[in-house]
């Protein structure tokens, strides 16, 4: 997996700016055939996987590093760079060949609102649900298909996570046609289709994984906004909880993509969910261009077979039956 990182995304300097930069005022966002701004191409955020998405509790309001801790953060990041050729000279694979990390941004964390840049607190329903919450992060015994989460069965990552880097997977390609724009996304395969215009929310029974996105242009710039959403996926970690905040049918998530340079991409998205959440939070990144990034198929585990391995290897009540199985042919067989 990293070969591919280490090859493209890690040499230019557009790469580790704090903040997304303005484009020239003399700059003119490129135009389709039929008019749209030009977005298409392939934008991976891989190169995003050394900044985390919630910011260091000790960095307070503080949002970007000082020049002390960057240069910290880049050795860091060598270090987890340099273990593909590591694991090479040593015969071995380990996570240096499996992970695609990059190098950071100067700015502390991906969320940048609230100010401490970090998710807000559940509400009581909120903390109801992330008690509930069960994933093979969280698990040590798995008795059915749902003490598993939706990632963990090659479903979906879910919004807005499936917009954000992960370890491997990280590619993003935007399509367009005369009224759509389709996001299609590395990791699980999926392909959010975006309407543009005066599309409507389908009626709120209607749900999706990934939501129903609507569209339209404000300038150069695309804003998305997505609801209609099927409960249950992963906003991240709330606190110390080590269970996830799960999103809820309520969340709103609005996108603005800017065109800033013939490469460059403002991302911000503002993610509102009442039901769990205290307040709304909002995520600011820039996206990269990389023309050269070849986006793979994700096979994930073929067949779910191991969530019937986990199963199979834990459960109580599954090895109660093998040993009653067993004893039962023993006898027989007496």
């Amino acid at each position: 997996m990293s070969l591919r990182l280490n090859g493209a995304a890690l040499c230019a300097g557009l790469l580790l700016t704090a903040m997304p930069v303005s484009a020239d005022e003399n700059w003119k966002a490129p135009r389709t055939e039929w008019g749209d701004p030009d977005l298409r191409g392939k934008w991976p955020v891989d190169f995003l996987g050394q900044t985390p998405r919630q910011r260091p509790e000790h960095f307070g309001t503080r949002d970007t590093l000082t020049d002390e801790e960057y240069e910290a953060a880049l050795k860091n990041a060598q270090f987890q760079i340099d273990q593909y050729a590591n694991e090479g000279e040593a015969g071995k694979l380990g996570m240096g060949h499996w992970i695609e990390r990059g190098k950071p941004l100067r700015q502390a964390s991906l969320i940048t609102e609230p100010a401490n840049g970090r998710l807000p607190p559940m509400t009581p329903e909120g903390e109801r649900r992330a008690s509930q919450m069960r994933s093979s992060w969280t698990e040590e015994v798995f008795q059915w298909v749902d003490d598993f989460n939706t990632f963990d069965r090659c479903i979906t990552r879910g919004m807005p996570s499936s917009m954000l880097p992960g370890n491997y997977n990280s590619g993003i390609e935007i399509y367009q046609s005369p009224g759509f724009v389709a996001i299609r996304l590395e990791m699980i395969h999926e392909t959010r289709i975006v309407p543009l215009g005066d599309a409507k929310a389908p009626p709120p029974q209607v749900k999706n994984w990934l939501g129903y996105s609507r569209g339209h242009w404000e300038g150069d710039a695309l804003v998305i906004e997505t609801t209609n959403f099927e409960p249950g996926n992963s906003l991240g970690n709330v606190g110390n909880n080590p269970r996830p905040v799960p999103n809820s049918e309520a969340m709103k998530i609005v996108e603005k993509l800017t065109p800033t340079g013939p490469d460059s991409i403002h991302y911000e998205a503002w993610i509102e969910d009442p039901v769990v959440l205290t307040a709304p939070f909002k995520l600011d990144m820039p996206w990269q261009r990389n023309s050269d990034y070849q986006i793979y198929e994700y096979a994930c585990h073929e067949g779910n077979v191991q969530i019937r391995g986990y199963i199979a290897g834990t459960s109580p009540r599954l090895q109660a039956e093998r040993d009653a199985a067993v004893a039962a042919r023993d006898a027989n067989g007496k």
